[in-house]
């Protein structure tokens, strides 16, 4: 999930953190995102005609997502620019994102040995083991590992975000994303038919978790090195285990995936258009150039050889949310010197646990409606409606102050206490 401040555009690379002014127009888009892709899921439990109707023609979650993921774009890379350090980026990576996922995680898994969710996903129980490692590395939808809770797979694609971000940040590459956006772009739309989905996990499930996340821990630690050769090497195995897992081993199969990094670069690329660290024309027509490219993969059936790929295409409904989320983001840039809806901007601050925690409200809420809540009346489904509604805020509420707060306020402790050492700075490549 997208989530943090911005990084003020005369900062220079390795200033210590100051923090940055929230931009409200971004937290509205969080905001947004969010109660759309509670919406969706929903439907299936009070909406079965809105599923029956707008859905063949509309992604409601894909539609969230992707906002979320063009947020993330336009603010992630420039929290690891002005910090300029892998070792504090992280840090607060792990104290904004951890605690949260870890209070959804065990209230998913409490509710589902209770009997009080829909059941815990199949085969999350078969290697314990290997399901919570896969899930601690946030990697576990490019493992073959089922979610404990549904929307943590967005997560994995975050993360591998994350991991070439650091990569292409220590190689001194990080003012590449448009190229970088365009490669993934095309790859999707060309290649992305033919790529397998989960063929590691299906060949060697245990073994790619175990590698996966020994893999990890040590690129990871690599790139902190203060040896640049090892850096360097701490780049290579990064960006191949992120590479690998991304084409090779996805669940939802890699033409969406290969879209997905495509669009959050094609985010960096438009701040660093809006920043000046880009090149208007060029880097400008090769982002309308990603998002045309990832519209089209959407419509491209994959090739019978795909191993285990989904036979179909993402399909219309998909490209249509794409499209509109595209529309969103570029509407809420043009309107960024305006003010935003209180109540959006307020969402987009807890956005990330409405995110993680609505997932559980909605399957109390089938569980004490029954399981035939979708026959009730309109007016009696409307009620429970609301009630879901204000189960989500409240929840999420007490969730980032008693729990996002607190920890990424320790977060910031900690890595205060590191600035008085400065990380090397990254190489200043020339504008591109």
């Amino acid at each position: 999930m997208p989530t943090n401040t911005l990084t003020p555009p005369d900062t220079k690379t390795g200033a210590p953190p100051a923090r940055a002014p929230r931009m409200s127009w971004l937290d509205a888009l969080r905001g947004l995102a969010a109660m759309v892709v509670v919406f969706e899921h929903s439907l299936d439990v009070l909406l079965p005609e809105v599923r029956r109707t707008a859905s063949p023609w509309f992604d409601f979650g894909r539609y969230g997502v992707f906002v979320f993921f063009l947020v993330s774009g336009y603010v992630v890379p420039f929290s690891l620019e002005r910090r300029g350090s892998v070792r504090q980026f992280w840090v607060g990576r792990f104290f904004r994102l951890y605690p949260a996922w870890l209070v959804s995680a065990v209230l998913a898994l409490a509710l589902g040995f209770a009997g009080l969710s829909y059941g815990l996903p199949g085969g999350l129980t078969d290697r314990p083991w290997a399901s919570t490692l896969a899930h601690l590395t946030m990697l576990q939808d490019l493992l073959g590992v089922p979610n404990v809770v549904n929307v943590f797979w967005t997560l994995s694609y975050e993360m591998v975000f994350y991991l070439l971000v650091t990569a292409m940040f220590v190689a001194g590459v990080h003012r590449s994303s448009a190229r970088v956006a365009l490669g993934f772009g095309v790859g999707a739309a060309i290649l992305g038919v033919a790529l397998p989905s989960g063929l590691l996990a299906s060949r060697w499930p245990g073994g790619t978790i175990l590698a996966a996340a020994l893999i990890l821990a040590a690129g990871l630690a690599a790139m902190v090195s203060r040896q640049r050769a090892v850096r360097r090497t701490g780049v290579a195995v990064v960006a191949v285990l992120a590479l690998t897992l991304l084409v090779l081993d996805s669940r939802i199969g890699a033409i969406e995936s290969l879209c997905i990094i495509a669009t959050m670069f094609a985010g960096t690329a438009i701040r660093g258009i809006q920043d000046g660290r880009l090149r208007l024309w060029p880097a400008a027509a090769m982002v309308a150039v990603v998002a045309l490219l990832t519209l089209a993969a959407g419509m491209r059936t994959p090739t019978t050889w795909a191993l285990h790929a989904n036979p179909n295409p993402l399909g219309r409904d998909w490209s249509i949310a794409v499209a509109a989320a595209w529309l969103t983001f570029l509407g809420g840039l043009a309107l960024r010197y305006r003010p935003m809806p209180r109540f959006l901007v307020w969402l987009g601050l807890v956005s990330y646990s409405v995110y993680l925690l609505h997932p559980l409200v909605v399957q109390a809420i089938w569980h004490a409606a029954g399981p035939d809540t979708w026959q009730l009346p309109v007016a009696v489904r409307a009620a429970w409606g609301a009630a879901l509604l204000a189960a989500v805020l409240v929840a999420a509420a007490l969730a980032h102050r008693y729990v996002e707060r607190p920890a990424q306020n320790l977060g910031r402790r900690l890595t205060a206490r590191r600035r008085s050492a400065p990380a090397p700075a990254a190489p200043q490549p020339a504008r591109s």
